[in-house]
């Protein structure tokens, strides 16, 4: 018989309770509900504790590769910002406003370039006085440009790009496969005795009308994306050598002629692939654009006999012998000023090239940050206080020297200020 309980619910009698106790088995002792409880907790917390180890251990592996994706999305974001920085944060100097050229200045200037080129030209000159200068810190006889050799030169390969080609051995036998020449053309193998000017970017290039004058040196050396077109006037129309890395090449077809030389300086692993892209004349994958800094060239309307590969060693002995910087360190994060800038690496190319030497277009003066950095662009001479792979400091000093010692010339004045 059943009660009901307040609220309606019914209720089952207690005695029907014990008489199930009572009706079980004999000889078998039934436990109490609190034992039953007791012995099923017993049971699970073995079982419970693998579950939460497992689960611990199964959470450690995904916290690791939150942790790598949190700080790589960190380094990835600071790496933008730096981009950013190095690009868009440069002041802007108005170039209607640009700074008065004394015209007393630029006749000095055009009468000093045609002393130069009538003066006798002195074979090995260059050389003679750069070994002078640095003694066992020059190598005279080091090779301009990668050659094909039958055994490898451990110089070449003693450091990594752009000090050397270490770990870029297949890379580099590659790229010489594909190029037919390694050296100056003939017609300029052939001269007594070569001049060579290296035209910088330099601001102070601009009003000084040394174009006529720079178009008679045998072998011209042009940097980077430097242009010629509408600036000829200035900087002249003859290019012999244009001196660059990917990032530095110029994109317009117009600033190539069809006998220039283009020697590639290699600073990272995706150069090689670019460079020999450029010469087979094939498009650069996409996924391999991603790794340059700035929009590189898509084509250079240039034979394959008119590439080169600048030698790396010739980096090197500028970077750790001329200029004494210190040797790549391994680091996690930034690097050493320890890489010099396309201009001088130039001028030592030109020492090895030439028996003399002359510069245009050099010289930062950076007690005038409103003066305008390069003769094509509105950039401000403070734009170079936010580069941080170039020591300006020590290159002007050592241009300084050169230019005091006789070895090079200095055609517009912007390195020692003064005729």
């Amino acid at each position: 018989m059943r009660t009901k309980a307040a609220g309606g619910a019914e209720r089952r009698p207690l005695q029907l309770r014990t008489e199930s106790v009572a009706a079980a088995p004999a000889g078998r002792a039934m436990p109490s509900e609190y034992n039953c409880v007791k012995l099923r907790s017993d049971r699970s917390r073995p079982s419970l504790q693998w579950y939460t180890r497992a689960q611990n251990k199964m959470r450690r592996p995904n916290l690791i590769l939150k942790d790598i994706l949190k700080c790589t999305l960190l380094v990835f974001g600071v790496w933008i910002l730096y981009i950013l920085k190095l690009n868009y944060t440069t002041e802007e100097c108005d170039m209607k406003k640009m700074h008065y050229v004394d015209p007393d200045r630029v006749k000095r200037a055009q009468k000093y370039a045609q002393q130069v080129l009538r003066k006798e030209c002195r074979p090995k000159f260059a050389k003679k006085s750069m070994a002078r200068l640095f003694e066992h810190r020059y190598s005279p006889d080091l090779p301009p440009f990668v050659k094909e050799a039958p055994e490898v030169n451990e110089a070449e390969y003693k450091y990594d790009p752009p000090f050397g080609f270490r770990k870029f051995s297949s890379q580099v036998q590659t790229l010489l496969e594909i190029l037919p020449e390694h050296d100056l053309p003939e017609h300029l193998r052939a001269k007594s005795c070569r001049r060579c000017v290296v035209i910088g970017s330099g601001g102070i290039l601009h009003g000084l009308a040394l174009g006529h004058a720079l178009n008679q040196f045998d072998v011209v050396i042009r940097l980077n994306s430097a242009p010629v077109e509408g600036y000829s006037e200035h900087v002249g129309n003859k290019t012999t050598i244009r001196m660059t890395y990917p990032e530095g090449a110029p994109l317009s077809d117009l600033e190539y002629y069809s006998n220039d030389l283009f020697v590639a300086v290699l600073f990272k692993s995706v150069d090689f692939n670019w460079l020999q892209a450029m010469v087979k004349n094939e498009t650069l994958p996409f996924w391999v654009r991603l790794f340059f800094w700035k929009q590189v060239a898509e084509k250079i309307p240039l034979q394959p006999k008119h590439f080169r590969i600048l030698n790396p060693v010739i980096i090197k002995e500028t970077a750790f012998d001329i200029l004494q910087y210190s040797e790549p360190q391994s680091r996690f994060w930034g690097r050493d000023k320890n890489v010099p800038t396309i201009g001088v690496i130039a001028v030592i190319l030109a020492t090895h090239l030439c028996d003399e030497v002359s510069l245009a277009g050099f010289g930062y003066d950076l007690n005038q940050p409103k003066t305008p950095l390069h003769y094509f662009d509105n950039l401000c001479m403070a734009a170079m206080n936010f580069q941080t792979m170039h020591n300006v400091t020590t290159e002007t000093r050592f241009l300084v020297r050169l230019v005091k010692e006789g070895v090079v010339e200095d055609l517009s004045g912007g390195i020692h200020c003064e005729f």
